[in-house]
């Protein structure tokens, strides 16, 4: 099983990598991807709009990425149109995470629809971690590592996106702009695991426990936003993937009603950086699930 899902995560990463490249050298390219053939009834409208916000949030490689994502899942037994469009919808939203760049882009979007009429300032909390990790790799480990010496790479500052003066609107083009290097990112790398890990899963429901596939689809609601709630979100995703569902998938719980479980686990999450009623939610599960098994044998 663990062979699998390493090939799975590899065919991710070729991927990402093969419009990464294609992104940076062909960087005005401005030609959305066709609509994959064979799409489900009804689907064509939300396919549609998440390659908009694809090609807006970063280009067309990678609103052709998704597209490449989404063929996995076309015509595959068990996939009826309404799981797929929800697969579209959170995968479009996922892969257009916000950062500091996408805050950017969007201020400055709002700016040029108004003509430049709406002048405003915004003010938005980041972490220096979460900051440094929207560059290069090789940018970001030097940073990280003196943020990491100092103790501040927790450290919270206010970063402003205004559009009141000349100065703050050439600040957000400049900003926008790095967007080109978005893909080189650690945040990137870090997104593209969870993407294809969360395909992953949806695809094993699908073999393993058919019934269980809309919930595994809804837990990309997981993760919101940026900062603190966003790492909480994606602590508590892997907490239930890790503890209940891939178990189930390798055979190693015998959880029938994966669905439910996921659901009782999703409503003991609290705002809690320990977990504590999440991790005593699973292990109940898990018990449950365990005696069950014990008492049918």
């Amino acid at each position: 099983m663990r062979m699998r899902e390493t090939s799975a995560s590899d065919d991710g990463i070729l991927s990402s990598l093969r419009y990464l490249f294609a992104d940076f050298l062909d960087e005005e390219d401005t030609t959305p991807p066709l609509l994959p053939l064979g799409l489900p009834e009804g689907a064509e409208a939300v396919v549609s709009e998440g390659i908009h916000l694809l090609m807006d949030y970063q280009g067309a490689s990678y609103a052709s990425l998704y597209v490449e994502r989404l063929q996995r899942f076309i015509g595959r037994q068990g996939v009826e149109a309404a799981i797929f469009c929800d697969i579209a919808r959170l995968m479009a939203r996922r892969m257009a995470y916000e950062d500091a760049i996408r805050v950017a882009q969007l201020k400055l979007a709002a700016y040029n629809a108004s003509d430049g009429r709406i002048r405003s300032t915004e003010i938005h909390r980041f972490r220096f971690d979460e900051l440094v990790d929207a560059l290069p790799e090789i940018a970001a480990n030097p940073i990280l590592m003196v943020l990491g010496k100092l103790g501040s790479e927790h450290r919270r500052v206010a970063i402003p996106f205004s559009t009141v003066n000349r100065w703050g609107i050439r600040r957000l083009k400049i900003e926008a702009w790095l967007r080109r290097w978005r893909l080189f990112s650690i945040r990137y790398a870090q997104e593209r695991v969870w993407v294809e890990r969360w395909l992953h899963m949806i695809a094993r429901a699908l073999v393993k426990q058919p019934q269980a596939v809309p919930a595994v689809v809804e837990t990309a609601t997981m993760m919101r936003g940026f900062g603190d709630p966003y790492r909480r979100g994606l602590a508590d995703w892997h907490a239930i993937i890790d503890g209940l569902a891939k178990p189930t998938f390798d055979g190693d719980l015998p959880l029938t009603d994966l669905a439910g479980a996921i659901a009782e686990a999703r409503a003991a999450i609290m705002p809690d950086a320990r977990q504590i009623a999440l991790k005593r939610a699973i292990a109940e599960i898990r018990a449950r699930a365990q005696a069950a098994a014990d008492d049918a044998a």
